[in-house]
């Protein structure tokens, strides 16, 4: 049973009566100061030396002090003081996935599978290293128009039903026109729409937002760049992760006729355009294959944490004798400088030996 004495409580508040003892050894200590004042007066003004005698004012009794601040600071251990701590630390991240779904996610130039199913294999190991309980991601998939697949959310479990359930190909089917382009702005436009619609329907969020795109790459252009500023206007970083090869692989067949230009029949990895991506959008660039997949993700995650605002949790009782034990041993090393003859000091040092054999085994 603890015994509440402001924000410090004591688990065995049978030893406080103890502390009555110093104040008197502090009087006693007091008085032995005084009287050692008047006897130096007295030896001065009666002792003649041809020599100019030093006479240390207070001698071997600071040692003293010292055994009995040591011995208060067991006392106060010996009744287990136990104290509120805040622990600080840092608030989530909210991970907006922008992944690419065109048709050049379809592209078979990574060793496992497609691009697309190469980057469902990334997403689920950003996934392992997310800390639910204050975490939460969203997925928005992007071709020429964009989709959200999963709000932001803290259940892991929403979010690995989707990649496993489309972890072979994107939701938009090679039939549809709409794959057959790539619209980074849109992909970002709905990220931030994400981020708002979580506001309006749950305040705004204490986490620290963070997009991460992955992609095999985009050509650059005025829409893309205003997408970025209005990125840079919420303070959310753009990390970006390429998934290809710079020699790159064939495109699928066009299910369709195509009246303008045909698509390419090559795919690569546009690697200086997902760069400067990144740059823009104060991210930084990985790409998939060139490091490993749990490292790319806890440089994001570490990223993103830095940038995160500081968060107090829930406070808790932490055990304050330690401290205390520690601060006896340091006070009854100082005291031990002042020890002007060794039988004194070896006096010391056995008592301060024993008090402290018996506070370990009373605290043990």
């Amino acid at each position: 049973m603890f015994a509440d004495v402001g924000p410090i409580a004591f688990a065995a508040p049978a030893y406080l009566w103890l502390l009555a003892l110093p104040p008197a050894l502090l009087v006693l200590w007091a008085w032995r100061v005084a009287r050692r004042a008047i006897d130096l007066r007295r030896l001065r003004q009666v002792r003649v030396s041809p020599v100019r005698e030093r006479w240390s004012q207070l001698g071997d009794l600071p040692l003293w002090l010292c055994i009995v601040l040591a011995c208060a600071a067991l006392v106060l251990a010996l009744a287990r003081p136990r104290g509120v701590a805040p622990a600080l630390g840092r608030a989530g991240l909210d991970i907006v996935v922008l992944q690419d779904g065109s048709a050049s996610m379809y592209v078979r130039d990574v060793p496992r599978g497609t691009r697309w199913a190469r980057s469902m294999e990334f997403l689920r190991r950003l996934g392992d290293a997310l800390r639910w309980d204050d975490d939460r991601m969203a997925l928005t998939v992007f071709a020429r128009i964009a989709t959200p697949q999963v709000r932001l959310t803290r259940d892991p479990n929403t979010v690995f039903f989707f990649l496993d359930h489309l972890g072979e190909r994107p939701p938009f089917g090679l039939e549809d026109e709409t794959t057959w382009d790539t619209n980074v702005e849109q992909g970002i436009a709905w990220g931030l729409r994400v981020l708002e619609k979580d506001r309006e329907i749950h305040g705004p969020s204490g986490n620290a937002p963070t997009f991460i795109l992955v992609s095999d790459g985009e050509t650059w252009s005025g829409e893309v760049a205003r997408a970025i500023d209005r990125l840079r206007e919420a303070d959310v970083p753009l990390f970006v992760v390429g998934v290809g090869t710079l020699a790159g692989g064939r495109m699928p067949p066009l299910p369709f006729p195509d009246d303008g230009d045909p698509p390419p029949t090559v795919s690569h990895l546009d690697r200086r355009g997902l760069q400067r991506l990144a740059a823009e959008g104060r991210g930084l660039y990985f790409e998939l294959d060139r490091e490993l997949d749990r490292d790319i993700a806890n440089a994001v995650i570490d990223a993103g944490r830095r940038s995160a605002p500081p968060k107090v949790e829930q406070s808790t009782m932490t055990d304050l004798h330690w401290p205390l034990i520690a601060g006896a041993c340091g006070i009854a090393a100082i005291g031990a400088l002042f020890a002007a003859r060794r039988p004194t000091l070896w006096l010391q040092l056995a008592g301060a030996g024993v008090a402290l054999i018996v506070a370990m085994r009373v605290l043990w």
